[in-house]
């Protein structure tokens, strides 16, 4: 907590900031129209009035510029929150009269929000030390979305992992290529849960798996032999029943552009890691009609315990780019959505949660796997995994 102790230093440094511009402008205003010497007698005569005044006007610049330019690089350099944009508006609204008044009470907010955030999160940690409350019987295998991989500095979960790991959860991951058919995902994942296995000898894993993931993870158990070495699923935001935007758009878009796509796409995956990439096959697997056909083919094992989880943003401006852009479109075809699956396509298995938040907000497809490493007012997003997986403890898995 020490980064949070040094942000809140700069945050109070801040707001000193602006108290004492308002205390110190209006102290030389009473200086600058001669009401200290009226009040109190002083130095006669306009040019002794003066110089004392522009002292005083220089020493007030001087100050209040430390104290500014400490408090302001603090927080830039420890927050967290602020995020590109603000830092970016903070700057460019620094030399704008009025715009950089409002801009500071941002900067403020959002850092004393962050500060407020991990205080409680400290807190309740510490409250559950030495509990252990996501150490579950089996380890959690986190099985990632298309167009993404596993890597190690660039967690596909954000900071989730690591606040699962704090409360005792052992984790592995999923490790496959970032585009392929769900079929041949399934393989992978099939390979490595039986390396997890073979290396730990920890009899079976709880896969948390998110998007496709989830269809992949489903395809594994059923079209391999890995069935008796998963002992739960939970998917988050996978697209069960399909996008019909998908369908969509790729009956839109020629078949010339499509390839286009799928070869720079292809490409770049390969150079970062992925074996024979296909774009293509990674998203038809998504559309509504090939989804209806891989669910009459692939069945539930009764000896699986199988949860999903799903989400909605209130409005498109809501969300992050690119989700806020794709999310009108999402709703014409699928309704309300988490700017790229929609709500119908979320349910599977014994139970089913469904979230947002109340007010403008609402929580992303990217929010639901800490993708902006955002503090989303009335959704702790790691505390929801930690509380996740301690469920799968006293459940048994």
């Amino acid at each position: 907590m020490k980064r949070i102790s040094i942000c809140n230093f700069g945050r109070i440094m801040l707001k000193i900031f602006c108290w004492s511009t308002v205390l110190l402008s209006i102290w030389l205003l009473l200086g600058f129209f001669g009401c200290y010497e009226k009040w109190f007698g002083g130095p006669a005569g306009i040019t002794t009035e003066t110089a004392y005044w522009l002292i005083r006007l220089g020493l007030v610049i001087l100050i209040e510029s430390v104290v500014f330019w400490i408090g302001i690089i603090t927080v830039y350099l420890t927050s967290k929150q602020l995020g590109i944009r603000w830092r970016v508006l903070g700057i460019v609204c620094g030399w704008i009269p009025i715009a950089h008044l409002i801009m500071l009470h941002i900067i403020i907010k959002t850092v004393g929000a962050e500060i407020k955030a991990e205080k409680l999160r400290q807190k309740r940690d510490e409250m559950r030390t030495g509990q252990a409350i996501c150490h579950t019987r089996y380890p959690i295998l986190m099985v990632h979305g298309v167009f993404f991989r596993d890597f190690e500095h660039l967690n596909y979960w954000g900071r989730i992992p690591a606040e699962l790991e704090k409360n005792g959860a052992v984790i592995y991951y999923g490790n496959h290529n970032s585009a392929a058919a769900v079929r041949d995902s399934a393989k992978e994942l099939a390979a490595r849960i039986h390396q997890i296995i073979n290396e730990t000898g920890c009899g079976k894993v709880n896969v948390i798996a998110h998007s496709k993931g989830g269809l992949d993870t489903r395809a594994a158990i059923a079209l391999t032999d890995i069935a008796p070495y998963v002992a739960s699923l939970t998917t988050i935001n996978t697209p069960h029943r399909g996008c019909q935007f998908a369908d969509y758009l790729l009956t839109k878009i020629p078949e010339k552009q499509q390839h286009m796509v799928e070869r720079a796409y292809n490409a770049g995956a390969a150079k970062l890691g992925d074996v024979n990439p296909d774009f293509l096959s990674a998203v038809y697997d998504l559309t509504f009609e090939n989804c209806r056909k891989f669910n009459e083919e692939v069945k539930d094992d009764p000896n699986i315990y199988y949860q999903s989880i799903g989400s909605k943003l209130n409005r498109p401006a809501s969300g992050r780019f690119p989700l806020n852009f794709t999310y009108p479109l999402v709703k014409y075809f699928d309704g309300a959505n988490d700017g790229l699956v929609g709500e119908e396509s979320f349910p599977w298995g014994q139970n089913y949660q469904f979230l947002t938040v109340n007010g403008k907000r609402g929580i992303s497809h990217g929010d639901m796997i800490d993708l902006n490493r955002e503090n989303i007012p009335g959704f702790d997003v790691r505390e929801f995994y930690v509380q996740l997986v301690a469920d799968l403890k006293n459940r048994g898995f």
